[in-house]
C-alpha cells in the first residue's frame, strides 16, 4: 500500500475513533483541553466557521461545560423527559422494526464477524453508534476501503441520516449538532477525501486502542 494512502487510512482510523469517543457520556477526560484543539482545527478546515465559533462561545460561556454536556447527553440519547429524543442504536430508525435489537442488528454483529471482529462484552448492542464507529475505525486502519464503503451503505447511513435530524432539530446544546455534522461528513463516500494526509494534525495517540476495545476485538481466526 502506497505510504500516503496507508497515512490517510491512519488518521481517519483516527477520527472514527475521535467521533466514536464524542458521542460516549462525557467525562473528566473527555472533552478536555487536549482535544478541543483538534476539535476546532477540524472545524476550520472544513470551512465550518459558524459552527466552531458558536461551540468555542458555548463552551467558553458555561461556568460548568462538562455538567451542561453530561445533561444534553442523558436528555438526547439515554432518558429524556417525555422520551429519550434519539436513541444511538440503528435498528430503531429502520422500517419494519422500530425498537432495540432488531433483524438488522444480529445483521450488523454478523457484518462484524465477517470481517474477524466480535464484540467484546455479550451486553454490548452491535448497532450502537459508538460501536460502528470504532468498527469503522478497524476498517479504515487496515485499508479496508471495500468493507467500509459496504458497511456505510448496508447498515450505517440509512439509519443515522434519520438520528442526525433529530439531533440537529432537538440539541440544546452546539457540541451534539456539531459532531453530528462531522459524523455525517466523515461517513459519506468521498467526503473525506479532501482530508489530505499532511493538514490534518490528528492526535492519533490520543485516541488510539482506548475505545474500541471495549467494544470490539479481534477475533482470531475472522475471515471474510
Amino acid at each position: 500500500m502506497p505510504a500516503d494512502i496507508e497515512d490517510t487510512n491512519v488518521k481517519l482510523a483516527a477520527i472514527y475513533r475521535f467521533l466514536a469517543r464524542s458521542m460516549q457520556y462525557p467525562g473528566q477526560q473527555f472533552p478536555d483541553d487536549s482535544v478541543l484543539p483538534f476539535l476546532y482545527l477540524l472545524l476550520e478546515q472544513l470551512g465550518r466557521f459558524d459552527a466552531q465559533h458558536e461551540l468555542q462561545c458555548a463552551l467558553k460561556n458555561d461556568p460548568d461545560p462538562l455538567e451542561s454536556l453530561q445533561v444534553e447527553h442523558t436528555r438526547l440519547f439515554i432518558n429524556g423527559v417525555p422520551g429519550t429524543i434519539a436513541p444511538p442504536y440503528g435498528s430503531v430508525y429502520l422500517p419494519g422494526e422500530g425498537t432495540l435489537m432488531g433483524k438488522s442488528t444480529e445483521e450488523v454483529l454478523g457484518f462484524y464477524r465477517l470481517k474477524g471482529f466480535d464484540l467484546a462484552a455479550r451486553e454490548d448492542i452491535p448497532d450502537y453508534l459508538v460501536t460502528e464507529l470504532e468498527f469503522l475505525s478497524h476498517l479504515a486502519e487496515a485499508g479496508d476501503t471495500d468493507g467500509e464503503t459496504r458497511f456505510l451503505k448496508r447498515y450505517f447511513r440509512p439509519w443515522f441520516e434519520i438520528f442526525q435530524q433529530r439531533v440537529i432539530e432537538e440539541a440544546a446544546h452546539p457540541f451534539y449538532k456539531v459532531m453530528v455534522g462531522l459524523i455525517d461528513f466523515f461517513t459519506t463516500e468521498g467526503e473525506h477525501d479532501v482530508i489530505q494526509p499532511d493538514e490534518t494534525k490528528v492526535p492519533a495517540d490520543r485516541f488510539s486502542g482506548s475505545c474500541f476495545s471495549t467494544a470490539c476485538e479481534n477475533r482470531p481466526g475472522g475471515a471474510e
